[in-house]
């Protein structure tokens, strides 16, 4: 889980500290100047609807307007963004990939094939150690958490964790927004489920999930079908297990029509998170570095903050008063994400493989 750790003050860690302490500054000319010479950044994988991107992208262009943004294949899939690599290491034009952004799983798949390099951004020591390769390979970017979506029409005392929703008054209200047996995001909702329970993460979690969702099932209060912001409003689904950015967007969605309040639950807050690299092959080396600074900035962690997703430096931002309140108040709570654990892909691997395999027997809920 992502912790924040201490530090051993090596000559290496020193150097990041004093690096770190000018982390709000803008990137060193040398690096600039560099990027320039490059003349172009190819992203890839980045559609302008999901976290803010089009945003983020448009400010990192009318700040470095002699950098020419080459966006490949927006709707690609993080597999496909290391097959881009693969693909292009001996080709330097226009479909090489510098940058990728992709799910945690490949970021250290693709440093033990060769495929990314390091580099370590100015904000580096405000990115938890946990969320990132301590030689710079990869690096969290941003997350979500499970949250509960609420219609305030139907539900009319808003349960604040997990184990509220056994309670009799949420009958036949509360969904996944995915079936167990094969979407990730449900399985993390059962995974955190058992942490709230106080299992630890992994095997345990799982199998502690899984009984929170019998006796839930058995409760009547579990709804077996994948629910979204549609059923919500319809009221066959009142009560929405989903990642907080899909709950809050939906929200958005539904424009009031009904009323909704999003929860992060106070206990078994789970977090699922992205992260950034730069490819070995990358054509515009320094380019792809500067990239990286305006992403880890306040500037582009904010960015990302208004598409819902969290950037990774979000308690940072936070306790430093970086983040303008009329975004605060379209999010939760603060302290409620002050909780999030990210568990380990060990961790989300065992609980998976419980999770999947006994979901019919343990639960017997055929969520569709």
């Amino acid at each position: 889980m992502f912790r924040f750790t201490g530090k051993v003050l090596s000559l290496t860690a020193v150097a990041l500290m004093v690096t770190t302490a000018i982390s709000s500054a803008e990137p060193s000319a040398e690096l600039v100047a560099a990027a320039k010479a490059e003349g172009q950044l190819t992203t890839i994988a980045l559609p302008h609807d999901w976290c803010g991107y089009g945003a983020v992208i448009d400010a990192f262009k009318a700040k470095y307007p002699e950098i020419k943004v080459n966006e490949l294949n927006p709707d690609a899939g993080s597999g496909d963004e290391i097959e881009a690599i693969k693909a292009n290491k001996d080709n330097k034009g226009p479909q090489a990939p510098d940058v990728i952004d992709v799910g945690l799983s490949f970021g250290p798949s693709a440093k033990k094939d060769g495929l990314i390099q390091p580099y370590k951004v100015s904000t580096w020591d405000s990115i938890p150690d946990s969320a990132k390769d301590p030689e710079g390979f990869w690096y969290g970017d941003y997350y979500g958490v499970l949250s509960f979506m609420v219609n305030k029409d139907l539900v009319k005392n808003i349960p604040a964790d997990w184990e509220d929703l056994l309670k009799p008054e949420y009958a036949n209200s509360v969904a996944l927004a995915g079936d167990p047996r094969a979407s990730n995001q449900a399985i993390q909702a059962v995974h955190a489920a058992g942490l709230a329970s106080g299992a630890a993460a992994g095997k345990a979690a799982g199998e502690a999930g899984l009984e929170f969702f019998k006796k839930l099932n058995a409760a009547g209060n579990f709804v077996p079908v994948i629910g979204k912001p549609a059923t919500l409003a319809q009221g066959q689904t009142p009560i929405l297990i989903n990642w907080d950015y899909n709950n809050l967007s939906g929200r958005d969605t539904l424009n009031g029509n009904p009323p909704t309040e999003i929860v992060i639950p106070a206990k078994g807050v789970v977090a699922g998170v992205y992260v950034q690299a730069i490819s070995a092959y990358a054509p515009h080396p320094n380019a792809a570095k500067l990239w990286m600074e305006h992403l880890y900035s306040d500037e582009g962690q904010i960015g990302w903050l208004k598409g819902y997703c969290h950037p990774i430096r979000f308690n940072d931002l936070a306790k430093n008063g970086k983040i303008p309140q009329e975004l605060l108040d379209k999010l939760p709570p603060a302290a409620a994400y002050e909780k999030a654990v990210f568990p380990t892909l060990d961790e989300q691997g065992a609980s998976k493989e419980v999770i999947t395999k006994s979901w019919d027997s343990a639960v017997g809920a055929n969520v569709k």
